[in-house]
């Protein structure tokens, strides 16, 4: 392949490929609707980049198109490749394509992906396997890359469940890691339809694969006593009886899962223990997962992806491990599309007890999956309201909660500003 054109370019997972593809020695050209960082350092890199979707942005000597899920079918320059008859693929196709290629370990899961794809790719890297790494997040150790190029037979991936994404995928180790309800714009059926696309996907391994699974998910057990694959079983309430506990400096017990999951896969490849602890204890974490930006006042500021309740439940207990006692924990939040914020509305009323004093954001409207509908029935006001605690309050614009935290943070605070829309925004601005 000689020349490739991304649509969503700037999308974390589709800018990973590209990137990966750039360093291949690709000619790479690629369309977002607007500029980013992330765009702009594929352009540095050699990628042509369109701001705008427009026909015209598709040269005539492309030979495949790649574009992000998010586009849909009347997108101008999909439609263009259709009629010049250049082959069109899904992001998930293409990655699907690199896994029928390479020895793919993928993991799955509806959190700690990311953190657990950068453990294994590090471990890998200082074990000399020299694994390729395809990853939602930024990496420090890869020149905050979102992707690893290597040489070896080996290719690590996130696997997203979004749209079942992951059924293009062919890995000879998956890694389970929890299931519940999310997506459900998509799982339409609930946790009874996302379990039966868990075990679908999981099926990929025939005979042959290992599925390493988390014991405490009842959903990923059922999954695991069902398949052909031999089944790994990594447990946190076992690294009690390990010899020699896991040192980390990532707090919380979601991390400590995600560290033994990890520690899982390497057993698998055989990698010595002694290159896995050294690896996670030297381990700082990756973009926006608890990342320390900086502080205010005094008081410590982090930068964090949650979105999903449970996910802010485990951020927030394991930074409630962090602050000091004559200290208090805050947390901003964005939440990220009417439709999630709708249906676990129940769940993320409930997600925020850890916080000391929590600011709720306006809800960050996800293009291309909103409903008018369900825009109507709910909003951050209604959330506050319904949590009914002082502790938390309703802001409407980063500039607001920008000058709140100003005036209330002092030292021996700790905040996590958390969110997976645009709220990266205001930690930028606060600095």
């Amino acid at each position: 392949m000689k020349k490739i054109h991304f649509i969503g370019i700037g999308g974390i997972g589709v800018s990973a490929l590209a990137g990966y593809y750039l360093k291949k020695g690709v000619e790479i050209s690629g369309s977002d609707v607007a500029k980013s960082p992330i765009t702009e350092k594929l352009k540095k890199g050699g990628a042509k980049i369109f701001i705008g979707h427009r026909a015209f942005n598709l040269a005539s000597d492309v030979e495949l198109v790649i574009y992000t899920a998010a586009a849909t079918k009347d997108n101008p320059e999909i439609k263009e490749a259709k009629n010049k008859k250049i082959k069109t693929q899904s992001y998930a196709e293409a990655l699907g394509d690199l896994t029928k290629e390479m020895h793919t370990i993928a993991v799955s899961g509806m959190h700690g992906k990311s953190t657990i794809t950068a453990m294994i790719g590090l471990i890998m890297e200082k074990a000399g396997l020299d694994p390729t790494v395809i990853i939602g997040t930024k990496v420090k150790e890869w020149g905050n890359n979102n992707f690893r190029i290597g040489k070896s037979k080996y290719l690590v991936i996130e696997a997203d469940e979004y749209n079942a994404s992951f059924l293009n995928y062919w890995p000879k180790i998956i890694v389970l890691t929890n299931i519940e309800e999310e997506h459900l714009d998509f799982y339409k059926g609930g946790i009874k339809q996302i379990a039966k696309t868990f075990s679908d996907y999981a099926g990929h391994l025939g005979s042959w694969g290992t599925l390493v699974a988390y014991a405490q998910d009842e959903e990923i057990i059922k999954i695991a006593k069902k398949s052909e694959a031999k089944v790994v079983l990594f447990d946190i309430s076992e690294e009690s009886s390990k010899e020699e506990k896991l040192d980390l400096k990532l707090p919380g017990a979601h991390n400590l899962s995600n560290a033994l999951a990890a520690l899982a896969v390497a057993e698998v490849l055989k990698i010595s223990d002694k290159i896995v602890r050294k690896t996670l204890s030297e381990f700082n974490g990756t973009w926006r997962r608890m990342e320390y930006k900086g502080k205010i006042n005094g008081a410590k500021i982090y930068d964090d992806y949650a979105h999903h309740p449970t996910e802010i439940k485990a951020t927030l207990a394991g930074a409630k491990e962090m602050v000091k006692e004559d200290g208090q924990l805050w947390c901003v939040f964005q939440p990220h599309q009417y439709q999630r914020t709708y249906k676990l509305f129940k769940q993320f009323s409930e997600a925020f007890f850890s916080a000391d004093k929590t600011i709720i954001l306006p809800i960050y409207s996800v293009a291309g999956r909103e409903k008018q509908s369900i825009k109507k029935m709910v909003s951050s006001k209604k959330l506050v309201k319904k949590i009914n605690d002082e502790k938390v309050i309703y802001l409407d614009s980063f500039s607001k909660a920008g000058k709140y935290l100003r005036k209330n943070l002092k030292k021996g605070d700790l905040c996590i500003i958390m969110g997976a829309g645009d709220i990266y925004q205001l930690t930028a601005k606060l600095f």
